[in-house]
């Protein structure tokens, strides 16, 4: 008989698993408390008006691609995507506008003519990108940093002599002041930090690999929207036999004598099983569902990453200077991290993110309109007034679009869903709303984010952005191929 694996959670890490785990033979039934499977990644439609309501970047498509083929599935019958020409359209107050080609020389041209900096200046900062993401990646983000094998591979040797390449003892500003001179550039590197929710004025520069991601692999846009990751990868799940319980949450994670034996549903029903996977988050895992258990309280407690507040305007208007992504940066952006993980609240002055996906995808907005998510990064929840904070966060960021666009833009909002850390945290799981578990604000932020399995339960597995290696799609999927590896 095979053996049978429970997975805690149908977010894209427990999907991915899950797959792995029914290749490997496993027996594999999933166990979600919501209607829907995704996690962060579902979308959402209102008023004619379609929203892919979490994750809007698609990098390292290959990472879901290798599950179809893992699978003996040819990728494109399945999923399909396209290449983005231009990954991002900047604006700043004083009228520069920016937009960020997908080739590195084209790049390059196009900071040099707006700013002033040396195009051989950027290009050597993606080599080096490429440099640091080559080095870390088969160390980090393809296994588990709390293996002792993963530390005397020759992987690991490679990277301890390149140890002062990798920006370790250096925060992420600190090294793109020392390497531009323009301030608007600095800026534009630093808001990599928020790809993992951290701060560019704390974090190591060793995130300085991101970059490498969008220029020199490349951003996607999956042709049916984000959500076709989850679907694709949902279809292929239920062809591989994968047993999928919806509405159904789990209370507790049985354990006796140190290992795990199974769990227990909120109906009260017993089910045992071999191995489970939790793809909740790890706080709220061993909050919630390990009662009895030792909990690992300073991994726990470490720092939370940010989260979001996110509009999701239907707009009666279409915009031909605005892309697929854009960004409208604030005018102190220090200030705006001080006031986010200091002050635990949202800068007068935010910078603004909106992904506007019917710009590709026509149909998710009705004729001579435009489907916006609108995000704004902020603090996780610890009790503040969201009420208040959103209200003035949404005056602000009008006021801001308006400004930049030369329009009077609240006229245009024809209808509105708003999603905020409490409902973050209330519909993922994810504690205090944090969209990437614990922050990576100090150089040891690696090694401060639980392993993927348990060291004192039998038989015990994590796996998700709550884990190692991080958050973000592209990590969640490592992750998954971390686990799913360490399960014989």
């Amino acid at each position: 008989m095979n053996k049978k694996i429970a997975v805690i959670g149908a977010g894209i890490g427990g999907i991915a698993s899950a797959i792995r785990l029914a290749n490997k033979g496993f027996e594999v039934t999933v166990f979600e408390s919501n209607p829907y499977p995704g996690g962060k990644l579902t979308s959402f439609t209102r008023n004619g008006y379609r929203f892919d309501a979490g994750p809007s970047l698609f990098t390292l498509p290959g990472l879901v691609e290798e599950l179809f083929v893992l699978s003996g599935k040819n990728p494109g019958d399945y999923f399909q995507y396209i290449r983005l020409p231009d990954i991002c359209h900047y604006f700043w107050e004083d009228g520069t506008t920016l937009v960020a080609k997908a080739e590195p020389e084209e790049f390059a041209d196009e900071i040099e003519l707006k700013t002033g900096e040396s195009k051989q200046e950027i290009l050597n900062f993606l080599e080096e990108s490429a440099f640091k993401y080559q080095l870390l990646d088969g160390l980090f983000l393809q296994n588990s940093l709390h293996k002792l094998s993963t530390w005397i591979s020759g992987k690991a040797i490679r990277g301890y002599l390149n140890l002062p390449k990798l920006g370790i003892f250096n925060t992420m500003n600190q090294a793109n002041e020392k390497t531009f001179r323009n301030p608007k550039v600095v800026q534009l590197f630093n808001r990599y930090a928020t790809y993992n929710g951290s701060d560019p004025y704390k974090t190591p520069a060793t995130l300085n690999i991101i970059p490498h991601l969008e220029y020199n692999v490349g951003a996607f846009f999956p042709k049916k929207g984000m959500i076709d990751i989850t679907d694709s990868l949902m279809k292929l799940a239920e062809e591989l036999g994968i047993k999928f319980l919806f509405n159904t949450k789990v209370n507790e994670i049985l354990v006796r004598n140190r290992k795990v034996i199974g769990l227990m549903t909120q109906s009260g029903k017993e089910e045992i099983f071999d191995a489970i996977i939790s793809n909740m988050d790890v706080t709220q895992t061993y909050r919630k569902l390990l009662p009895g258990q030792k909990h690992p309280e300073k991994l726990l407690n470490q720092p939370k990453s940010s989260s979001g507040v996110i509009f999701y305007w239907g707009i009666s208007n279409q915009f031909p200077e605005l892309g697929l992504h854009n960004i409208l940066f604030s005018d102190n952006y220090r200030e705006e991290f001080e006031k986010m993980f200091e002050h635990k609240s949202i800068s007068d002055d935010p910078t603004v993110y909106i992904n506007i996906s019917s710009k590709l995808k026509p149909d998710d907005a009705p004729a001579g309109c435009e489907n916006w998510f609108v995000l704004i990064n902020a603090p996780a929840n610890e009790g503040q007034d969201w009420d208040n904070i959103i209200n003035k966060t949404r005056n602000d960021v009008i006021s801001k679009i308006s400004r930049i666009l030369k329009v009077d833009f609240e006229k245009f909002i024809e209808n509105e869903s708003i999603l905020d850390p409490r409902t973050i945290e209330l519909r993922t799981s994810s504690s205090q709303g944090a969209l990437y578990g614990n922050s990576s604000n100090n150089k040891f932020a690696a090694f401060l984010r639980h392993a993927n399995f348990s060291s004192n339960l039998k038989n015990l597995y994590f796996v998700g952005g709550s884990v190692h290696p991080g958050g973000g799609i592209p990590l969640c999927l490592s992750s998954a191929k971390i686990t799913a590896n360490l399960i014989k």
